[in-house]
């Protein structure tokens, strides 16, 4: 039986979108019926903090639409099924879809990610959409408004052609990698990364973790990560409270350089590279008052010796990734989806709270790299 929704758009000569309440009503109540749905979305995110949801895609085993946030407003009938635990989202590279939802339809779940499933069958981590679908289904598909502005009305049949294929192909894919998952024996595997996707806080940057995502500023002594956590928190807060993205408040490497140079007066923090101007003169007082709170020896300590690393330690990571390796050649796996480096650092550090200590990595790899210490 064909989609009522679409015959209903076709029969108004449109594309295949869903632009009214009773269109999106009707659609909302098929769509909770069903196992499995395709889902993917557009989104802009140029020019704010908070990315605007500009398209939203949806497949079922019979058809592909798309559904217009722009021109409805409110999504309630499918944020129901979007929060349905009965009904599986299936999704490439889901995290940044599933960020961009949560503020509107509150946390997508069940989540079937494509893209965590095929790492596991021995493809890269980040195996993108258009990839799977050529090894698996043998599909090429057409890439070519990749830096499309969603947010532009009209879309074009040509955009939402593109917009399509991105969820098209998604229920098949699934069920492919199913069926390779469950013959090598991973599906345990797959449910453990999948559970992850559950987790409210991966969604979000909490201001107080903030730091951990400025490029190149580890390693810190204590005194600078202090201030490296109070900037940065400072930052995302301002950022939020005022829809900005947070490099057009203050730039990582200005805020990286207030981290390693610690100016203690306006003059100082003016004297910054790259320091914007009128930047000083609007928030100069509350840079002062984050590096008085972090309470920064003067004059501050030497910075950790990032040209020396410790030999005994290098010597060890070095013999853990060659375990590693040798582990993913026999479960063909590309290294990266076994083991990052930071995962292999964390175990040469002692610390039991890894990746590699959990699950079915410790299973494979983990108890292997602790008894080779």
């Amino acid at each position: 039986m064909r989609d009522p929704i679409v015959q209903i758009i076709r029969r108004t000569g449109l594309q295949p979108i869903v632009v009214t309440a009773p269109a999106l009503a009707e659609l909302g109540t098929r769509l909770a019926g069903l196992e499995h749905i395709g889902l993917d979305t557009e989104f802009l995110r140029e020019r704010t903090y908070r990315a605007q949801l500009c398209l939203v895609q949806l497949a079922t085993p019979a058809e592909a639409l798309c559904v217009d946030p722009l021109a409805l407003g409110d999504l309630a009938p499918l944020a129901q099924v979007l929060t349905a635990d009965r009904v599986v989202k299936v999704m490439h590279a889901s995290r940044q879809d599933l960020e961009v939802l949560l503020p509107i339809a509150g946390l997508t779940r069940p989540v079937f990610d494509t893209q965590i499933a095929a790492s596991l069958t021995g493809l890269p981590a980040q195996v993108g959409y258009a990839d799977a679908v050529r090894r698996f289904l043998g599909r090429q598909l057409d890439k070519s408004h990749t830096r499309t502005d969603w947010s532009r009305r009209p879309l074009s049949a040509e955009q939402l052609e593109y917009a399509l294929d991105d969820v098209r192909y998604l229920l098949p894919l699934a069920e492919r990698l199913q069926e390779e998952l469950e013959r090598l024996g991973r599906l345990e595997w797959l449910a453990e990364e999948l559970s992850e996707l559950a987790e409210v806080r991966a969604l979000s940057v909490a201001p107080e973790d903030a730091w951990l995502r400025v490029r190149g500023l580890r390693p810190l002594d204590p005194a600078r990560e202090r201030l490296a956590r109070s900037l940065a928190a400072w930052r995302e807060r301002y950022a939020q409270e005022h829809d900005r993205p947070r490099g057009w408040i203050l730039d990582d490497s200005v805020l990286r350089e207030l981290v390693l140079q610690v100016p203690r007066t306006l003059q100082a923090v003016a004297e910054l590279p790259e320091m914007p101007r009128g930047f000083v003169k609007r928030h100069g007082a509350e840079l002062l008052e984050c590096i008085e709170r972090a309470q920064v020896p003067q004059p501050p300590p030497p910075m950790p010796d990032r040209q020396r690393p410790d030999p005994v330690r290098s010597a060890l990571i070095k013999k853990l990734s060659s375990i590693s390796q040798a582990v993913a050649r026999e479960l063909n796996l590309v290294p990266e989806v076994l083991a990052t480096r930071r995962d292999l650092e964390q175990i040469a550090d002692g610390r039991p709270d890894g990746a590699l200590l959990r699950g079915w990595r410790r299973g494979v790899l983990g108890e292997r790299l602790l008894a080779a210490l």
